[in-house]
């Protein structure tokens, strides 16, 4: 699996939010969440066709408008990219990472708990 650019994984995030859907429906939603004008439809369309080429969408053709839709999962590209974030930052230790979010203080006492509850439960 290709690691997506900071644009391609905002596109994929509609994408995944919104369901199948047109270029046009990403530029909506883009304006409407920024409350903004829509962004150009060249340049959602690029990185749409991009994303297309990296094979995480596909599409349906209804005559000159196409429908996009996800053929990688948000999960399966989480997994991806903490496994990335392990490897590449933390030497694939879980612990490590758990340490360094807890010693930044972005993890609280109260949030480890209840991840180690959660374990303990699975």
């Amino acid at each position: 699996m290709n690691k997506l650019t900071k644009a391609e994984e905002e596109i994929m995030q509609i994408i995944w939010q919104l369901g199948p859907c047109t270029v046009a429906d990403i530029r909506t939603h883009i304006a409407e969440r920024e409350q903004t004008k829509k962004p150009p439809h060249s340049s959602i369309s690029t990185i749409v066709r991009i994303l297309e080429k990296k094979q995480f969408l596909d599409h349906k053709a209804y005559g000159r408008t196409y429908e996009y839709h996800p053929i990688v999962s948000k999960e399966d590209y989480s997994r991806f990219s903490l496994t990335r974030l392990l490897s590449d930052y933390f030497e694939g230790s879980v612990s490590r990472l758990v340490s360094f979010m807890v010693k930044d203080r972005e993890l609280s006492v109260q949030e480890l708990s209840d991840l180690v509850d959660k374990l303990e439960e699975e």
